[in-house]
């Protein structure tokens, strides 16, 4: 905050001591209300926003003691300076210990030390207030943070529980594929085996057995290796009818996988197709 935005109310039942204070801080760049009642005080105080209070000791009806512990009661964030031409320590223990009061000055003051003492307190509410922000700040963002992990918790919870719907799915899929009768196997883009069922484990072509890895175009003829290769790059399914493998002749469907895997794959079925090739 700027100096000039900051507002120092100034307390003494003295008109002279206020005419005093009114002369040494005019050209100070805080905004100075004065007051010769504790309870005017207390009124201009409702009425403005006020920083920092100066205040004397002893005064008819309210004591400074009284009238600071009044303000730190209504209005907690401003400032309290204390100034009194007696040394009395009873009066000094009671103004710290009712009013809070940030310094205690004896009359007659040193000019440019009360400026500092005024300029000092302005800081140090400045200061203060600097915390309670951050204060704030740091609670909004803690809360914040609560409401951001509950709301992750949340997410891991229904993530986990489709990684498991998923899960349960994909044993299924395996124990379906697994459980057919007939031979099926899945073939990556470059003609390798990446899935059989077991239907499949129990072919053999070229006297030899499928394998998870090996290359389907060690198994099969130039014909079939070239509609493999079409069902790939034109997407489109293909079909062979009455293939030799061992005593059984097979249709062989050439499927492409579809959807984010087009291109990607096939998945080949055998189907007994009921006579032998020549």
């Amino acid at each position: 905050m700027d100096q000039d935005q900051y507002m120092v109310l100034c307390v003494d039942d003295e008109e002279n001591i206020l005419n005093s204070l009114k002369r040494l801080l005019r050209k100070e760049s805080y905004r100075l209300l004065t007051a010769n009642s504790g309870q005017e005080g207390l009124k201009l105080l409702e009425e403005n926003d006020v920083h920092l209070v100066i205040s004397d000791q002893r005064m008819p009806e309210m004591s400074g003691t009284d009238f600071m512990a009044k303000v730190k009661t209504e209005h907690p964030d401003t400032m309290r300076i204390i100034l009194t031409g007696y040394t009395d320590v009873d009066s000094i223990t009671e103004s710290i210990n009712k009013g809070h009061v940030y310094k205690f000055l004896l009359k007659p003051w040193n000019d440019q030390n009360l400026k500092l003492e005024i300029n000092q307190a302005l800081e140090q509410y400045e200061l203060v207030q600097a915390n309670k922000r951050l204060h704030e700040q740091v609670l909004q963002q803690n809360e914040e943070l609560t409401k951001m992990n509950e709301n992750l918790e949340f997410l891991v919870k229904e993530r986990t529980k489709d990684l498991k719907v998923q899960h349960q799915a994909l044993e299924l899929s395996q124990t379906i594929l697994e459980d057919l009768s007939i031979p099926i196997i899945g073939v990556g883009v470059e003609g390798m085996i990446v899935l059989m069922n077991r239907e499949a484990q129990s072919l053999s072509a070229i006297g030899n057995g499928f394998g998870i890895g090996d290359s389907m175009q060690n198994y099969f003829s130039s014909e079939v290796n070239k509609k493999m290769t079409e069902a790939l790059t034109k997407n489109l399914a293909q079909t062979i009818k009455g293939y030799q493998l061992s005593d059984t002749a097979f249709d062989i469907d050439l499927t492409p996988l579809s959807g984010k895997f087009s291109g990607k794959g096939l998945v080949i079925t055998f189907k007994p197709s009921g006579r032998s090739s020549s």
